[in-house]
């Protein structure tokens, strides 16, 4: 490879970890070329792009971008190294796992991944990245938890218009809050999550 054909891939791999917050270092060593084509399907498939390149190059990328950043990877750049940049933190280590559970193997093996500015180094950190929360998911499950508590003053109230219930509609929706405070934060005393009852009228 000469000066220039290094220095361009050099760029590339520049272009792409400036574009992805993600990316996993994976060893593919001892996988066949049908292997690696199938692989590549993989990531393709889940908009996961696979790069191999030589170790130097890489580092040299890093480096160049910013060496303190990403110092904590720089020890697993060793033997034979493909790169998979994501946009979906998990996905990597998706196709990883399952790839692996398909082929009876243990290939690819996780190196290291740099996912939102954080370092997992090791084959062992391949679990909980399966299992790591997106963006979305969290965002989703935040406003499930918000949700809940309002679905449930709404079917109060409906249920009391329906049922022609003789509290008022002031007991029903401080019974309906108490019930969603207590979903929201079941950890706090029973005291604390209980609506203070209605004072009395003068």
């Amino acid at each position: 490879m000469t000066k220039d054909q290094k220095n361009e891939v050099i760029e590339i791999l520049k272009e792409k970890f400036n574009q992805y917050n993600n990316f996993y270092i994976t060893d593919t060593e001892s996988l066949s070329v049908e292997q690696v084509s199938s692989l590549r399907r993989s990531c393709f498939n889940k908009q996961v792009e696979m790069k191999v390149a030589k170790n130097t190059l890489i580092r040299k990328a890093l480096e160049s971008l910013d060496s303190e950043k990403y110092a904590g990877v720089f020890d697993s750049l060793n033997n034979v190294t493909a790169l998979m940049f994501s946009e979906n933190p998990k996905d990597p280590a998706v196709i990883i796992s399952t790839f692996r559970k398909e082929s009876n193997g243990d290939r690819p093996t996780l190196k290291a991944a740099f996912i939102n500015g954080d370092i997992f180094v090791g084959d062992d950190a391949l679990n909980a990245l399966k299992n790591i929360k997106t963006k979305n998911e969290l965002i989703g499950e935040v406003i499930g938890l918000l949700q809940s508590p309002a679905k449930r003053v709404i079917a109060a109230l409906l249920n009391h218009a329906e049922n022609g219930s003789s509290k008022t509609e002031t007991e029903v929706v401080a019974a309906a809050v108490e019930v969603a405070a207590v979903e929201v934060a079941p950890e706090a005393p029973a005291a604390e999550a209980a609506a203070p009852e209605a004072a009395p009228e003068a």
